[in-house]
């Protein structure tokens, strides 16, 4: 652990990063070239103080803490390697909450603001929203674990289904299982993978009774009636732009031209922000 040059390291990246690199307004007035640390407390959701005892070498950022910094100045994987060093802290798991976005994704999500999307990993792990995404689909489960895949809420709490009809469960559930078989497919049984479908076959006698089925198909798109009680049924097309190592996904959602649905998101965009909270129910992924 080197605080003093996870401090310095930090200032280099933040004088390296435009404003407008990750959505921000350049202004009139600006006396540095790169971020301001106010505007990368923002963007990793901490307050200005915090952030600056980081730069001093003052704190240990947490794990969380340490993501939300990759992402918000945008380093790649071996910067970010470098940082989880610097802090003393171990790389998290590929598909943990904490893990690692590909700086292209985050540009692209930066660009969909008027448009609900959000990066997922390929166990689906809720990694990264726009605030038009966590408005529609719940912000992510605050846990560790298991739980932190939808897939594996979705056989285990039949509360993760509230988010669809129930006479569109079963075309999920089919549809949930069959991508699951293609990342093994991808993946083959690392621990990641072994420990999911280990624990969907103990606590879910449907996920084992499909499973056995052995279909095989990855979900790259597909058309989503979601729940969303503030507009009520959105009817939605859900894509999905998958990164080069299958590991994440894009996924964003769009009304078809000339539907009820445009109308819905405009509105969702005004008071679903309206009435956003952190402790927004989990809802849905993909």
């Amino acid at each position: 652990m080197d605080l003093d040059s996870l401090g310095s390291f930090l200032r280099k990246r933040r004088d390296q990063v435009r404003p407008q690199d990750v959505g921000l307004p350049v202004g009139s007035r600006r006396r540095v070239p790169g971020l301001r640390r106010d505007e990368v407390a923002l963007l990793a959701g901490a307050s200005t103080d915090y952030y600056t005892q980081l730069e001093r070498g003052d704190a240990q950022p947490s794990e969380q803490m340490l993501a939300a910094l990759c992402r918000a100045l945008r380093l790649s994987h071996d910067e970010r390697n470098y940082l989880f060093h610097l802090a003393g802290r171990p790389l998290p798991a590929a598909t943990s909450p904490s893990a690692h976005v590909p700086p292209a994704m985050l540009d692209l999500l930066d660009r969909l603001q008027t448009t609900p999307a959000m990066v997922i990993t390929d166990l689906h792990v809720t990694l990264v929203q726009n605030p038009l995404a966590r408005a529609l689909l719940g912000a992510p489960v605050a846990t560790k674990g298991p739980r932190d895949s939808f897939l594996y809420r979705w056989f285990t709490e039949p509360e993760a289904r509230a988010i669809y009809r129930e006479a569109e469960h079963e075309h999920h559930t089919l549809a949930l299982v069959a991508d699951l078989r293609a990342v093994v497919g991808r993946r083959g049984w690392d621990a990641d993978v072994r420990g999911l479908v280990d624990n969907l076959l103990r606590y879910s006698e449907e996920f084992a009774e499909l499973w056995e089925r052995q279909d095989v198909a990855v979900r790259r798109n597909d058309r989503k009636r979601i729940v969303c009680p503030p507009v009520g049924v959105i009817d939605l097309n859900c894509l999905a732009l998958h990164s080069e190592d299958g590991l994440h996904r894009l996924l964003w959602f769009t009304a078809p031209p000339g539907t009820e649905s445009v109308e819905q998101l405009e509105l969702l965009s005004v008071i679903g922000l309206q009435q956003l909270e952190p402790e927004t129910a989990d809802r849905a992924q993909w």
